[in-house]
Formats: structure tokens, C-alpha cells, sequence
């Protein structure tokens, strides 16, 4: 079968692997690995404007995600979710041209299922018998989901104090649950741990190749939603940060076929103030993060204390021009009310926060008028409706 996924690669000291067995990190460094494309046979075959006679799902992208066999491809309508001009936010804050890139719709209600449904599907093709992933809630249920459609048994760990809904929708899909009494990180060390001792493979972020590859179809459908024309601004909430290195990945690879030129967007990372570490680091003009201690906030998606992929986040936000703030819990929740009564869209806390971060960046006047800015939804507020109770 023709197909144009030639190779990994890795991050930081760029060792190459072959793609077909399953790798997590690399074997020598123990940092992310990439995949890549034959770009210059997809541009002089694949005709961007196309894709508008295609599927409206992630798998539009065929080409340039990684799985090669069509009937391993999981499936449950995940990605074309809509770029909403946010006029009445408009209105509010004075200030043109706000657009919210809305996830929440998506299977599972959240991002994550782009993401997991291409990890899922590849894992599933490369022959894994058995699947684990750390997570704070939307990566579990949406691995839950796509390990059930492909009929892998799926186990999840979790910090012991997740919301009663994330712990539901695993259960329904059929997933073995682990609540461990700790953070994400914690949870990762036990998922890893397992996976090792039990012959199963782990989707951690950034800790395979994959995910990353379904979370950068983000990059390309904002361009393809604005005409091939790329926002000045994005603002997107950063935990393990995998949706904006994808982004950013999908603009280069886009450029590099010749689908859009090189002007990119400002990055703006947007943690919460009692768990930012990657802001810590881009203020000390630090490559590394150092991991934040005692991470508290309501925002599930946004508490984790130390990313393996910070190394790419920091230097995206550099090479953009870009910037990192935090916002408090208060200031993110207030924003995400904010949404919903003059919007109507129920968003998650990690939503809340865009809104808040925009709202500090244009009292500074980081954000020019004129500007487009777009705020990502990340998920569904219907999953932290405890928080308003």
C-alpha cells in the first residue's frame, strides 16, 4: 500500500528509527521522537484545496499521519470542529477578530481524541496487545474509547481524586482503572512501571510518536478554516503541551509543501498559577523546566508539574515571538462563566484560562488591534460541572 511515512527521528540528538515496531522514547537520550513525511511527494500529488471533497474527520489528512493501512484506522468522527468568530466576545472586550477553536465537540469531549485515535490506531496496526496511559481525565476516557473500538484492553491510571465523571466513562468503555494518590507524573511512573512488567504499551504524551501526530491536524484545519492564512495570535492552555508542539509541527510541514508561506502565529502558553512551570522557565530564559512542587488547581488538564516535552515548547514560544503566562484559578473560572453567558459554549476551566490570559495580554498591549487571535477550547465544561456546584 502507497504511503509516505518514511521515518522517526528523534527531538534532541536526531537518531533515526524505523517505523515499523513500536518505540516510545529515544533509546539513547530518552527524549520524544517525530515522525516524518515525504513532503515533497505529497505536495506534488495532494492538492490542499482537495481536502475540501474529503472526509470531514482527522483521517483527511491520510497522507500525513502515520498509519498505512486504511482498516486500522479508529474512527469514532473526531477532528473538522468548528472555528467559531466569537462575536459577542467581540463586544465585550472591544477588540476584533476573537475566534475559539472549539474541542469540547469532539468523541469523549475534549482534543484528546485526535490524539488517541491515531496512537490507538498505530499501536493496533504495529501489533500491541495491550494498552496503558497516565492521565488527569480526557486522555483516559478518549484511550478508553478507541482501545474499545479496536478490542484492546485499555488501563488507565489516575490520581485518586479525579472527577467522578472521567472515572464513569472509562468504566463504560470497558477500561481497567488504577487510582493512584498522587499528580500525573506519579501516574505515569506507575503506567510506564506496569506496562514494562506486563508486555503493554504506554501512551503517555510525548512518550510515543504518535499522539502528537493526531493532535497536530489542529495546525492544519485552522489554516485550512482561515483560507491557508495562519492567526497572528494563539493562545492555547499548556499542560503536556502535545497540541501546541503538533500545531507547530503541522505549520512547518505545511510550509515545507508549500501549502501556506512562513509567516507563523505568536505561540502564548497559558498555565495555572499553581502549576506553571513552563512559565517559570520562559521567564528565566531556561531550555528546561524544573518540576513545579505541590501543583494545585481545578483545572485537571493544566496540573501537570513536569512535561517531558518542555524543551519544544519553550523554543516554539521563542521562535514565535510568543510568550508564557499564568492566571489563577479564580481568574480562569470567572473567564469560562464569561464564555458561557455571552458565547454559549460550555467550557472547560483549561478555556477559561485563554480567555483570562487574552484579557492580561491585551491590557498590556502584547496583542495588537487588528490582530487574530485564537483561544482553544480544549473540552467540555460538561465534565467539570462539579466545579460549579
Amino acid at each position: 500500500m502507497i504511503h509516505y511515512f518514511s521515518r522517526l527521528r528523534c527531538s534532541a540528538c536526531q537518531r533515526e528509527y524505523t517505523p515499523n515496531r513500536l518505540w516510545n522514547l529515544c533509546a539513547d537520550c530518552g527524549k520524544p521522537l517525530l515522525a516524518e513525511y515525504e513532503l515533497d511527494k505529497i505536495a506534488s500529488l495532494l492538492d490542499k484545496n482537495d481536502l475540501k471533497k474529503r472526509v470531514n474527520t482527522i483521517w483527511r489528512y491520510q497522507e500525513l499521519l502515520p498509519v498505512i493501512k486504511a482498516r486500522y484506522r479508529l474512527s469514532l468522527g473526531e477532528g473538522c470542529t468548528p472555528l467559531i468568530r466569537a462575536s459577542r466576545l467581540e463586544k465585550l472586550t472591544g477588540f476584533r477578530k476573537i475566534y475559539i477553536k472549539d474541542e469540547g465537540i469532539n468523541p469523549t469531549g475534549s482534543f484528546k481524541a485526535r490524539g488517541l485515535s491515531v496512537a490507538v490506531s498505530k499501536a493496533w496496526e504495529l501489533g500491541a496487545t495491550a494498552l496503558s496511559i497516565p492521565s488527569a481525565g480526557n486522555a483516559a476516557g478518549a484511550m478508553s474509547a478507541y482501545a474499545a473500538l479496536a478490542n484492546l484492553p485499555a488501563h488507565i491510571y489516575m490520581p485518586k481524586d479525579v472527577p467522578r465523571s472521567f472515572l464513569t466513562e472509562c468504566q463504560v468503555f470497558g477500561a481497567k482503572i488504577t487510582l493512584v494518590d498522587g499528580l500525573i507524573t506519579d501516574c505515569g511512573k506507575q503506567s510506564i512501571e506496569d506496562a514494562n512488567n506486563f508486555k503493554r504499551f504506554d501512551l503517555s504524551t510525548l512518550k510515543e510518536p504518535y499522539r502528537l501526530e493526531g493532535k497536530k491536524t489542529m495546525g492544519y484545519e485552522l489554516a485550512e478554516q482561515l483560507n491557508w492564512n495562519l492567526p497572528e495570535v494563539i493562545i492555547y492552555p499548556t499542560g503536556g503541551g502535545t497540541g501546541l508542539v503538533g500545531m507547530w509541527k503541522a505549520f512547518d510541514e505545511m510550509q515545507t509543501m508549500g501549502w501556506i508561506d512562513n509567516t507563523r502565529p505568536r505561540m502564548v502558553s497559558v498555565q495555572a498559577e499553581g502549576c506553571s512551570p513552563l512559565v517559570k522557565a520562559f521567564m528565566a530564559k531556561k531550555q528546561y523546566a524544573e518540576p513545579w512542587q505541590n501543583a494545585r488547581t481545578v483545572a485537571d488538564g493544566l496540573r501537570v508539574p513536569a512535561a517531558i516535552g518542555d524543551f519544544l515548547i519553550l523554543n516554539i514560544i521563542k521562535k514565535s515571538k510568543g510568550t508564557a503566562l499564568s492566571v489563577s484559578d479564580e481568574e480562569m473560572m470567572e473567564a469560562a462563566r464569561v464564555i458561557g453567558k455571552h458565547q454559549g459554549l460550555f467550557v472547560s476551566p483549561e478555556t477559561g484560562a485563554t480567555l483570562a490570559a487574552f484579557m492580561k495580554l491585551r491590557e498590556r498591549g502584547w496583542i495588537k488591534e487588528g490582530s487574530r487571535v485564537v483561544l482553544f477550547n480544549t473540552g467540555s465544561g460538561y465534565k467539570y460541572s462539579h466545579l460549579w456546584e
